[in-house]
């Protein structure tokens, strides 16, 4: 049985105003990163946590967008992306992804989960002259999705990307 919170984030990402909001935040990113430039090698180096020594920390509402588009692929309102490939998540996929310090998603060396990644994925580059201004754009637009979760009486939790996930695991 899937988890109580996973269930009611999932409930609420199907709202029309939920989804408006948090796609409007994305926008809003996509905007920013590509004024800045910053080059993305396509290495899957971000996707790989361990290797590249950092976590990815995601909110509820935001595992509950990508996990409810894994079969939907696109995202609305999202061009196809040659990237979007990813499984179905399981225990398994989970368990591996876990045990071999990776995204669930990661694809080769692609994300199978592009056009619904989250905002951590949206806003962290490889790229060293991105370090100075990505963490800014982070926190602002993480205070945005929180805002999300606020206004639309969502539960907030903050996490590491695949504890979240394993949430949505019945």
């Amino acid at each position: 049985m899937t988890d109580p919170l996973a269930t009611e984030w999932l409930a609420a990402i199907e709202r029309p105003t939920v989804i408006s909001a948090l796609e409007s935040i994305y926008a809003t990113i996509a905007r920013e990163v590509e004024q800045r430039g910053p080059a993305c090698w396509a290495s899957g180096r971000c996707c790989n946590f361990e290797k590249a020594g950092h976590q990815l920390f995601v909110t509820g509402l935001e595992a509950a967008y990508t996990v409810s588009r894994l079969s939907d692929r696109p995202a609305p309102g999202s061009l196809p992306q040659l990237t979007d490939r990813a499984a179905p998540l399981t225990s398994g996929s989970l368990a591996s992804a876990v045990a071999a310090g990776t995204c669930p998603f990661l694809s080769g060396h692609l994300c199978g989960a592009h056009a619904m990644r989250p905002l951590g994925c949206r806003v962290y580059f490889c790229d060293r002259s991105a370090q100075e201004w990505q963490q800014d754009l982070s926190e602002r637009m993480l205070a945005l999705v929180r805002t999300v979760h606020n206004e639309h009486d969502i539960e907030y939790r903050y996490g590491e990307w695949r504890s979240i996930l394993s949430r949505f695991i019945a």
